[in-house]
């Protein structure tokens, strides 16, 4: 008789290898639940400042193709910045992703000439071009000159709180992180 229970087949899984298995695919699941914002927030991030970097190379290009004159305003159309002043129709473009707004990206909108909007009106995506000034450092004031352009734009940051940084001068938005570039 003891034979027959030792040549007898255990077929299936016991309850402690199904639990085993289930736990392992929950940490994988809340590992990926866990990463997937934050690589779409960086996403987002990425495309911001790439399209932060093709302004600037706009105003660049608009300079060396009018003998260093400096554009006064823009008009927008699907994705893609044309820069202008009084004399000069289209000296310098600009390809941006159709999400990203350009000063409100209105047609024939003019640069700013003065401050970035405050942190209660900042926001990710967005892109403020202020001419005649180049962006802050560590606190101080900008400089001044007309052929400069500050490029601001803010990031997703959930840490950051709402005011101006202390080290940039920039204005923060809540979870938003103000940040600039020359052009």
């Amino acid at each position: 008789m003891l034979k027959q229970f030792q040549k007898k087949d255990q077929k299936g899984f016991t309850i402690i290898e199904v639990l085993i298995v289930l736990a392992i695919a929950g940490l994988i699941l809340l590992v990926v639940f866990l990463a997937v914002p934050a690589l779409q927030r960086n996403g987002r991030n990425t495309t911001i400042k790439n399209d932060a970097q093709a302004v600037a190379g706009g105003i660049s290009e608009f300079s060396s193709n009018n003998s260093g004159s400096v554009p006064t305003k823009f008009t927008g159309n699907a994705g893609t910045l044309t820069f202008a002043n009084g004399s000069v129709n289209n000296g310098g473009t600009a390809k941006i992703q159709g999400t990203t707004t350009v000063q409100g990206s209105t047609t024939g909108a003019n640069f700013a000439t003065t401050t970035p909007p405050t942190a209660a009106a900042v926001s990710a995506g967005a892109i403020y071009v202020d001419s005649g000034e180049s962006c802050q450092s560590s606190g101080g004031a900008p400089t001044k000159s007309t052929r400069a352009f500050a490029i601001y734009y803010w990031t997703e940051t959930p840490s950051v709180p709402a005011g101006t940084d202390a080290s940039t001068g920039i204005i923060n938005g809540a979870g938003l992180k103000g940040q600039c570039i020359d052009s």
